[in-house]
Order: C-alpha cells, then sequence, then structure tokens
C-alpha cells in the first residue's frame, strides 16, 4: 500500500511514515499548488491525497502501487495517463458498516456520522458504469481477501510478462 498524506491528526497508534504522511494543511496545499499529487480530495475537513513522490518512490522498488482512495481520487486518476485497474471493496450494507465503524472506537459520533454519509454518496456513485473494474463485496473477509489477491496476481503475472517483453 503506497502512503498518503493526509492533514487529519494522527489517531492513537497511528504513526507518520507508517500509516500516512502527516502533513500541515499549508505544506499540503503548497505541493498540491505545484502540481504535485496525482489525485487529492477533502473529507470532513481534512485533506487526503496521493502525491507523485510516494508514486514513484514505490515504482522504483520495482513494486505495484495500491492506492486506498475514495470516489473522488478514482475519478481524478482517471484523468491522469495512467493505467490502473480500479477495484472497490464494499461492506455488504450501511448498517455493517457502521457496526464495523463502532466495534473500531475509532471516531467521534460526528465523524461517524460524516464518514456513513459519505459512504452512502460513494456506494451510489460505485454504480457508475466503467467506473470500476471489478468490485469486492467484503461480507467475508478471507474471501474478499482471496478475490483481491487473484486480481493483484494476475496484474503482477502481467507486468512481469509486458516487461519480459
Amino acid at each position: 500500500f503506497l502512503l498518503t498524506d493526509t492533514t487529519r491528526q494522527p489517531r492513537p497508534g497511528e504513526l507518520n511514515g507508517k500509516d500516512y504522511h502527516f502533513v500541515t494543511r499549508e505544506e499540503m496545499q503548497k505541493e498540491i499548488d505545484a502540481g504535485e499529487f496525482i489525485e487529492h480530495a477533502e473529507f470532513s475537513g481534512n485533506m487526503y491525497g496521493t502525491s507523485k513522490g510516494a508514486v514513484q518512490a514505490v515504482q522504483a522498488q520495482n513494486q505495484i502501487c495500491v492506492l486506498d482512495i475514495d470516489i473522488q481520487g478514482v475519478k481524478n486518476i482517471k484523468r491522469t495517463d495512467l493505467n490502473p485497474i480500479y477495484i472497490s471493496v464494499q461492506p455488504p450494507s450501511i448498517d455493517i458498516l457502521e457496526k464495523r465503524l463502532r466495534d473500531r472506537q475509532t471516531e467521534t459520533e460526528e465523524s461517524l456520522l460524516k464518514r456513513l454519509t459519505a459512504a452512502r454518496v460513494d456506494l451510489e456513485l460505485s454504480k457508475e458504469p466503467g467506473l470500476f473494474d471489478l468490485v469486492i463485496i467484503n461480507d467475508d473477509l478471507e474471501k474478499a481477501y482471496s478475490e483481491l489477491k487473484e486480481i493483484l496476481l494476475e496484474e503482477i503475472k502481467k507486468t512481469q510478462e509486458s516487461r519480459k517483453s
């Protein structure tokens, strides 16, 4: 997984450079204005984004980038010259998502409600034809992981074969 930048404060246990690159709003806006991000979005008063430098660092290690982004990010990347595969991993329902978020106990009530509202919108928008190459419903973690792993292994194989030719 590629580390994204965010202006939000770390949650308990999160570390800069491990979970996110935690930056100030001013730093991030300066880099966005300089064209240093392939995608960025604002959610719940915080900015999130994927920097070109982060992608290049992963590519320099001869690895495939996996981005964890929202619908805004997907649409932004579709406007670039990148040609990724788009996979949406979705909860079986909003009710189950709410239970999962509450069980994590990392959200304030206000933050949780904002996330659920955004999730409803994203789930509806994700139905747009051609937006995603694959939708995985995470109703069973092992099954969802297996589906994700299978498609990623296919992509790795394609990448390796194209490098040989």
